[in-house]
């Protein structure tokens, strides 16, 4: 077949099948031609998910009669004055997307320049061009597009279903909306509920547009970032480490004010968070980037949505270490939605169980449910706090091995003579005394502290239930505190703090740990052990098949050596070859702390509490352990009074 030029209808249906993907890439370039037109107000209207009608008018410069004639033609601009693809400062600069709108649709553009007398019109169908008319408008544009792919019947069976397709749309809407907060943008339409987003002023216009589109549940939990580098100018807004999502949807990133979903970006995002959120939970962002034109490409991608950065690595550095500096700043912060979280958890359980929260309210019980005895008293109760310290038995001891029946603490409650009563009864001292070691440990409260401990952000330590918990009371509340989580994070820190100085003391086994291995993890252990002995883990292979462990870190005590091995040799299984030395030893000190901080089930002195929480204040990052747990919620006295109906 001979080579032939294709005509001008299919080489703009062909670049419209690069540009306009879905409803939704048309409302992209149409609303940001409307911001590069200056307008303040930019209304979009929809319908059918825009796949039948979209509608967007605005309040811009418009354009005169010859500059719409050219606008409908492929390649024509009036974004690149002086032809430099490298020096671009508008949102479009092709030429492309009206011609390419045109070409797949029934396009028609009213528009106004404050020069010309009265407005103009012009309609575009399947490619071809009308003559342009006179047409009725106050000033700035309006561009409608029906029938959306009419002239492509094939691209109309890859969209979405009308909610997806109106959905997409909301999307584009809230990201140029974040680039452009002193813009008003609306958004309405017989396939969904308005979108109204007010024009923000002032100097937390940034943060209020933020707010009306992300809730002020993240600015509550959210660190302003601000970093300046070689010309690099990073600012916006990220959420606390214990904030996260199930999806990465709320991760907005700008360059010099365009919406983009770089890989780079993306890629240091995630680093800067490594050590702090759990690999399936994902961050919450709002980041711009502004820096010479020249020093990004934008160029790259159809849809503009990737850039090139002539120097990416001075960018993934600045923006790792401006979050990073933030968690410090932020210290033992962490999400007010753990609080809430913990709230709506409490209340569920109260009201499966039978009980009223509510003034003078009698606690009844359902089908299946057993009653308070009335004369029940908790001082006689083995769930009861331990004043004594001497009469708390060890945990693993002869006496917290004692059956059900030799509970303590016998209830002595009145008795009917009928016999299914006295079942009944023998049914509730069994459900009142399941255990007969106490639950929770307050000899905390009993030990003299200083005064002004409850004054301290995290209280002062009052009680450590099931082993695993501390309770410390603040001046307007409490604070429950998961004693090995705060500890993983400060001995993680600790390990980081000593790795940076090449100062990780070791102590050496009387015995050396012998832990038998795959000979292929043998290998890989053998291979990384000069990095192993920089973090404190000094060994050697003993054998076939076998490891020998004769020194460890000295801060990890009751230390799980065969366990710690087993992690270690998993992780280096995951590494790539092209992973800096410092991210693995970040790694491995992360895998250390697990094993070497206290554990769930060991039971501490008052001081040892009260210094678990005097040292995680001090510590940044203490607000979640290595794998994005929290690591304390609080629960303010009115959060309290309100669980138990005192509002």
């Amino acid at each position: 077949m001979a080579v032939r030029q294709l005509s001008d209808t299919t080489i703009n249906r062909i670049a419209a099948g690069e540009v306009i993907e879905r409803p939704a890439s048309v409302v992209k370039e149409l609303v940001e031609n409307a911001v590069d037109a200056g307008a303040t107000r930019i209304e979009i209207v929809t319908a059918t998910g825009g796949k039948s009608l979209l509608r967007i008018t605005d309040n811009g410069a418009g354009m005169t009669k010859e500059d719409l004639q050219l606008a409908v033609r492929r390649h024509c601009t009036s974004k690149l004055p002086e032809d430099d693809l490298m020096d671009i400062r508008t949102m479009g600069f092709r030429g492309e997307a009206l011609p390419s709108i045109g070409a797949i649709s029934r396009l028609e553009i009213t528009t106004r320049h404050a020069s010309e007398p009265h407005a103009w019109k012009i309609e575009v169908e399947g490619g071809q061009d009308n003559d342009i008319e006179p047409a009725a408008l106050n000033s700035g544009t309006r561009v409608e597009v029906k029938d959306i792919f009419f002239s492509v019947p094939a691209r109309l069976k890859f969209l979405k279903s009308d909610r997806a397709e109106a959905t997409a749309i909301t999307e584009i809407i809230k990201r140029i909306a974040l680039a452009n907060p002193t813009v008003r943008f609306t958004l309405s339409g017989s396939d969904r509920r308005q979108l109204e987003l007010p024009a923000c002023t002032g100097d937390d216009a940034d943060l209020a547009r933020i707010g009306q589109i992300l809730g002020a549940e993240f600015t509550k939990n959210a660190m302003e970032i601000e970093a300046l580098r070689e010309g690099v100018h990073l600012y916006g807004y990220a959420g606390l480490p214990t904030f996260h999502r199930a999806n990465s949807q709320h991760q907005f990133f700008f360059v010099n004010g365009r919406p983009v979903r770089d890989k780079l970006l993306l890629g240091s995002l995630k680093a800067a968070y490594s050590d702090v959120l759990s690999r399936d939970r994902h961050p919450i962002v709002v980041l711009n980037i502004d820096l010479d034109p020249h020093q990004v490409d934008v160029n790259v991608h159809p849809a503009k949505a990737d850039v090139r950065f002539r120097d990416g690595q001075l960018v993934r550095g600045l923006m790792i270490g401006a979050l990073k500096n933030a968690f410090v700043q932020s210290g033992f912060r962490a999400s007010t939605a753990n609080t809430q979280s913990a709230i709506n958890a409490i209340r569920p359980m109260g009201q499966s169980a039978g009980f009223s929260v509510h003034s003078g309210a009698s606690v009844h019980s359902p089908q299946g449910h057993r009653e308070a005895p009335q004369n029940y008293s908790w001082q006689q109760s083995s769930y009861r706090p331990e004043e004594n310290a001497a009469d708390i038995p060890e945990v693993g001891s002869s006496e917290t091995q004692l059956g059900l029946m030799e509970a303590n603490a016998p209830y002595s409650g009145p008795l009917d003579q009928s016999q299914p009563q006295l079942q009944a009864n023998e049914q509730g001292t069994q459900a009142y005394h399941l255990v007969d070691a106490p639950s929770a440990d307050s000899r905390a409260h009993g030990h003299q502290l200083p005064e002004d401990r409850e004054n301290f952000p995290l209280g002062a330590a009052r009680a450590q239930i099931h082993q695993t918990y501390i309770v410390s009371q603040t001046k307007d509340g409490l604070v429950i505190v998961d004693q090995h989580a705060a500890h993983e994070r400060l001995v993680y820190e600790q390990l980081k703090e000593d790795l940076s100085k090449r100062d990780v003391s070791r102590q050496m086994l009387l015995i050396p740990e012998i832990v038998d291995l795959p000979e292929e993890d043998v290998a890989r252990l053998e291979e990384r052990a000069t990095e192993l002995e920089e973090v404190g883990l000094v060994l050697e292979r003993f054998g076939p098949g076998a490891i020998a462990v004769r020194e460890t870190p000295s801060m990890l005590k009751r230390l799980n050596i065969k366990a710690l091995v087993q992690d270690l040799a998993d992780d280096f299984a995951e590494f790539d070859s092209s992973t800096r030395i410092r991210e693995k030893l970040d790694l491995v000190a992360a895998t250390m702390a697990c094993h070497g901080s206290i554990r769930a089930g060991r039971r501490m002195r008052p001081e040892e509490m009260d210094n678990l929480l005097r040292d995680m204040e001090a510590t940044p990052k203490s607000g979640q352990c290595n794998h994005g747990r929290p690591t304390w919620i609080e629960l303010k006295l009115s959060d309290i009074e309100r669980l138990f109906g005192r509002h």
